[in-house]
């Protein structure tokens, strides 16, 4: 493991999954220009991105066993010949079916993507770097948005879809140049990749992933604080700012900007946490939900428009949960041998983005169902309307938590029958608290050395 030679080909794989998250994300920007471009409903204009998911969701478990299988630089280079081709369609849609067809092919090669990158680190890196390069990797691809949100933004704003989706197609093409031309998939005296294994054998490691009750918990926590950012940034945040709470461009721009470096700055801090306290990993992650379903109910609960400074809050409150959610590949990683994790990172991954889809489409369906009954006085994306229709996903939030105690348990009987227990958490804390007025008390007891 060279330490430069793998900085290299981690850079490469994040450039890559950066232009993926630009591309997943690209959608949610342009949702009112999709609007007026395909003459669609709020559902219809939902189901772009909910069918984009559904294929990314749907793809996770056979892209983990096929880059077990064949390896990350096949995987990666294929995602961005995909995504390429999705945006090129995209450009130049002006119906809902060609449109939702280019957003098929993002969603298929966006799903090639994350799982390949994620399964380079542990290959290249040593185990104490893992957490961290795994954060790192997550906040480094949340730049991807960014590129979405402003320098898309303003070309979608200026010259127009076609310009702002071909220029999108062209990150891909060179994504695809760069991952041939200087991405591998192990270092120089790695053993060499098994060869392909047939249908039972692949069989066998999907199920046994699954068994695993780390790889669930892991799937659980993903679901659970992933989702929420996700329907805010890929498809509803942007709606909601502008329409619901009356904020210009610039302000939502801004706002989504503050999503991107929340997550840029919280990834390290909660790489190093895992790293030093992997016992508290699951404590963690309900800590983010609990902070989420805070910032929502605020506000959704406030008469009237909510002030700037209560959206930052939600924004931050939201932007945190992708980080958190990679928590959930950590558990994947711990609990699994090498040659499946790409398997069980697949099965993690589904979760926030079914979540997310369930979520998307809900909403979507919600705010059609007030408009034709007449409840939002004849405005599509009203606050009322929003309200309700946002509402949802405490639904998925409360679901999550309560599958996350119950795998959580399950895991820590395993872990108890080969040796290891955990404790409550007060438990630990109060120990923890302990040690500390014993550790004070000996240095002060200890006797000083005579001064000569």
């Amino acid at each position: 493991m060279n330490a430069p030679r793998a900085w290299l080909i981690w850079t490469i794989g994040v450039l890559a999954y950066l232009v993926a998250v630009a591309q997943r994300t690209s959608f949610g920007v342009s949702g009112l220009e999709a609007t007026e471009r395909f003459h669609a409903s709020a559902a219809a204009i939902s189901f772009f991105t909910v069918l984009q998911l559904l294929v990314y969701a749907g793809l996770q478990i056979p892209v983990g066993l096929l880059v077990d299988r064949f390896g990350s630089r096949a995987m990666i280079a294929s995602g961005a010949v995909l995504m390429g081709l999705g945006q090129l369609q995209l450009a130049y849609a002006d119906a809902v079916p060609a449109g939702v067809l280019g957003r098929v092919l993002v969603g298929a090669g966006d799903a090639m993507t994350f799982v390949s990158v994620i399964r380079l680190v542990p290959i290249w890196f040593a185990p104490a770097r893992v957490p961290l390069v795994t954060q790192l990797t997550g906040m480094s691809g949340q730049l991807g948005q960014l590129i979405s949100v402003v320098p898309f933004a303003l070309v979608l704003h200026s010259a127009g879809w076609n310009t702002a989706f071909l220029a999108l197609s062209s990150l891909s093409a060179l994504a695809v140049v760069l991952v041939l031309a200087l991405l591998r998939d192990v270092p120089p005296g790695h053993p060499p990749r098994e060869s392909g294994q047939g249908l039972r054998a692949t069989g066998v490691t999907l199920a046994r992933a699954w068994k695993q009750p780390g790889t669930r918990l892991g799937l659980w926590c993903h679901f659970t604080v992933q989702f929420s950012g996700n329907v805010f940034a890929m498809s509803w945040g942007y709606p909601f700012l502008v329409s619901a709470q009356g904020l210009n461009a610039a302000t939502v721009s801004a706002l989504m900007g503050l999503f991107v470096v929340t997550s840029i700055l919280v990834g390290p801090l909660f790489g190093t946490f895992v790293a030093r306290h992997p016992m508290r990993r699951s404590a963690m992650v309900l800590l983010i939900t609990a902070a989420i379903a805070l910032a929502w109910a605020a506000v959704l609960l406030l008469p009237g428009r909510a002030p700037l400074w209560l959206l930052a809050l939600l924004v931050v409150a939201l932007a945190i949960g992708g980080p958190g959610s990679m928590i959930g590949f950590d558990f994947a990683r711990t609990f699994n041998p090498s040659h499946r994790i790409g398997t069980a990172t697949g099965i993690v991954n589904v979760g926030g983005f079914v979540a997310a889809l369930l979520t998307i489409y809900l909403v979507g369906v919600i705010l059609d169902v007030l408009h034709t009954s007449g409840f939002s006085g004849g405005e599509l994306y009203g606050l009322a309307s929003f309200r309700i229709a946002l509402s949802v996903q405490f639904l998925f939030l409360l679901v999550g938590t309560v599958l996350i105690l119950m795998t959580r348990r399950k895991v820590r009987r395993q872990m108890a029958a080969q040796g290891v227990h955990v404790p409550p958490l007060l438990v630990s804390l109060a120990n923890q608290r302990r040690r500390r007025v014993e550790l004070r008390r000996e240095r002060l007891a200890k006797p000083k050395s005579p001064t000569p």
